[in-house]
């Protein structure tokens, strides 16, 4: 049998404070609140084809030897491709949310490579805004 991943389905990250995390993905960053299953901890949230899931800490779900939380190590990033990627734009808008931003460069992801943008969210954890791939970035040009 050959498994065939299509996409990332979701990602979970552990939160100290899912409020403010859930504010970061959806204002800042467009994500928006799918489900919220507050008896079990867990805020899920649309990020286009895929899913970000906010995981309280010390909920039923949060598992004992998961680590210490809001240490920026609950995850190493998650990568999320954004349809145009004009850099200046970009810094500009997170800067004005006051978010801490990391190195932009050319990286190669699941369409190649292309212009990338690391920030950071509340937590500390990394994320990464990846642009089109470098073809398609010729091509419109």
């Amino acid at each position: 049998m050959k498994i065939h991943i299509r996409e990332i389905d979701h990602v979970v990250i552990r939160a100290t404070n899912v409020e403010a995390m859930a504010h970061f993905y959806c204002d800042v960053l467009g994500c928006s609140v799918e489900k919220e299953q507050r008896d079990l901890g867990l805020t899920q949230l649309r990020a286009g084809r895929s899913l970000i899931d906010l995981l309280q800490v010390g909920a039923k779900l949060d598992h004992a030897d998961n680590g210490v939380p809001g240490a920026g190590r609950n995850m190493d990033h998650v990568c999320l491709r954004v349809e145009s990627f004009d850099a200046d734009a970009l810094k500009a808008h997170l800067a004005a949310h006051g978010v801490r931003l990391g190195e932009q460069g050319v990286r190669y992801g699941a369409d190649g490579f292309g212009p990338s943008l690391y920030l950071f969210d509340p937590e500390g954890n990394m994320v990464e805004l990846k642009g089109p791939p470098e073809a398609a970035r010729m091509t419109s040009l």
